[in-house]
């Protein structure tokens, strides 16, 4: 029974409807309290763009905020690819209240090598500045990391941040992630702030 079953997942509670396959990335519509969490598309782009059009977001990722819409498109049309290549990639996190774009959640598939890791899941967040502060970004990486293990089976999950990124290394400790130590990210240059360490978490124990 349990293989014709599709699980929509609810923060606290889990709906479930007959179906005859597993989720599908198109499948995914997660609600907590105040937030959906649904796939990335191209309705998107201006949400995203206003978001990392602001040099407050890209402090802590590059210092090189986006300069043109066509540079959000990119990047939705780069998770959609994930979705398709690998059944996964980032979700967007709409607001419940308003069905506004807030920023993104999830997992993301890392080939690497990146500090010794390959094939590995890399989880991780990013909202726009005046939803900061509220803790929607704790509320929707619970629900994301939730389904992810309950639904998707994901193992073996890895984060990092800038190293001076104090508000994004609380909210990855308060989701149950371990700060095992900082290393040089040299594969990507236009993510970490040039000269600064990346750390490196690792999901439970």
């Amino acid at each position: 029974m349990s293989e014709l079953l599709y699980l929509l997942f609810h923060f606290g509670n889990i709906v479930i409807f007959e179906r005859h396959h597993k989720p599908t990335m198109q499948d995914i519509y997660i609600e907590t309290e105040r937030l959906i969490i649904r796939p990335l598309n191209m309705g998107d782009d201006k949400g995203m763009f206003a978001m990392d059009s602001d040099p407050l977001v890209h402090k802590f990722v590059g210092n090189k905020p986006v300069e043109k819409i066509e540079q959000s498109r990119d990047t939705i049309a780069f998770v959609m690819q994930q979705y398709e290549d690998f059944g996964i990639g980032r979700w967007a996190v709409a607001e419940k209240a308003t069905n506004d774009f807030m920023g993104w959640v999830g997992h993301k598939y890392m080939k690497g090598p990146v500090n010794g890791h390959s094939d590995y899941d890399d989880f991780g967040y990013r909202l726009a500045r005046r939803f900061w502060g509220k803790g929607y970004a704790t509320e929707s990486g619970k629900a994301a990391l939730d389904y992810g293990i309950s639904n998707l089976g994901m193992k073996d999950i890895y984060a990092m941040t800038d190293i001076n990124n104090k508000a994004s290394r609380h909210v990855l400790e308060k989701l149950g992630f371990r700060y095992t130590g900082n290393f040089n990210y040299d594969a990507e240059p236009n993510w970490r702030t040039p000269g600064e360490l990346t750390t490196w978490y690792k999901y439970g124990d």
